[in-house]
């Protein structure tokens, strides 16, 4: 992938945006402009900008099945693309510079933002004192390397928690630079290698709704389907796993039809479910693993 490709709309971020809030940047997933599936209203009881989000509890955390048919839980990062953020790594030798931060330039609402990020490789100048980059700006000028490492690392605001975490490791709380000032993200699960095209890699994921998509209050505003002795389990049928070659947390959705839930029960039984409609890419790192 050529650089300019790459680093696509770093051209244009020549005058930090103002965020509102006490440091400078708001961080805020749940406005009309960062969500998508998941947008604060007057009802749904989203947390406000900068307010710490537990996401373990609903809508955040949700039960489904593996391939072989047992439970996983994943968190919902919401809709994003396959098209990864960049993320700027100081390294001297090829080695991350120890006590300089990455660099980012989009947050949730910023235009291009997104929770993967393809990281680029940037050499520290000569005399490079570690924690002097506070900016992606700062390094445009340097001689920057495409890594082929793509990480899942949803910005929050400070004091997020994702403690799940059972057969696989649990999130790591991440610091960012954004354009002078600190910001976090939660850092889920192995790097992604990215794809030949320069896209984040995803994965299948069948899903059905209370209502299907086209019918009154049908599709995401209605929840998914679940079992009626156990409101935590929906038959939602990841096609991988944290551990597998085509494992990837930004999954295809296809959403098959309500009527074939008590029949779908693992991968055989999802691919034979009638199909509604394909959905989004949605990121949903899967923090759960039954032993096998």
């Amino acid at each position: 992938m050529k650089l300019t490709i790459l680093f696509a709309g770093l051209a244009a971020c020549g005058t930090p945006v103002a965020h509102p809030g006490g440091t400078g940047v708001s961080i805020d997933r749940f406005s009309s402009d960062a969500g998508h599936l998941l947008i604060r209203d007057a009802h749904n009881g989203l947390p406000g900008p900068d307010q710490p989000i537990d996401f373990d509890g609903p809508p955040f955390l949700t039960q489904g099945l593996g391939p072989n048919g047992a439970p996983v839980r994943y968190y919902n990062f919401d809709v994003q693309s396959d098209s990864p953020s960049t993320l700027f790594r100081i390294v001297r030798n090829g080695e991350p510079v120890a006590g300089q931060a990455d660099l980012v330039d989009k947050i949730p609402g910023d235009s291009g933002y997104n929770d993967f990020w393809r990281i680029a490789l940037v050499e520290a100048p000569d005399g490079f004192v570690p924690g002097a980059f506070t900016s992606a700006e700062q390094v445009h000028d340097l001689a920057i390397k495409p890594d082929p490492r793509i990480i899942d690392c949803p910005i929050v605001p400070r004091g997020s928690t994702a403690r799940e975490g059972h057969g696989v490791p649990p999130a790591v709380p991440t610091e960012l630079w954004y354009r002078g000032t600190k910001v976090m993200c939660l850092q889920f699960g192995e790097p992604l290698a990215v794809e030949a095209d320069g896209r984040v890699p995803t994965s299948p994921i069948y899903v059905a709704f209370a209502k299907n998509p086209g019918t009154p209050s049908g599709g995401p505003a209605s929840g998914f389907r679940t079992e009626p002795s156990a409101p935590q389990q929906t038959h939602n049928v990841v096609m991988s796993v944290p551990g597998d070659t085509d494992y990837s947390p930004l999954w295809a959705v296809h959403i098959y039809d309500r009527a074939a839930f008590d029949q779908v029960h693992d991968a055989t039984t999802a691919l034979a479910a009638p199909l509604v409609k394909d959905g989004p890419l949605v990121n949903c790192p899967i923090v759960y693993v039954t032993p096998r």
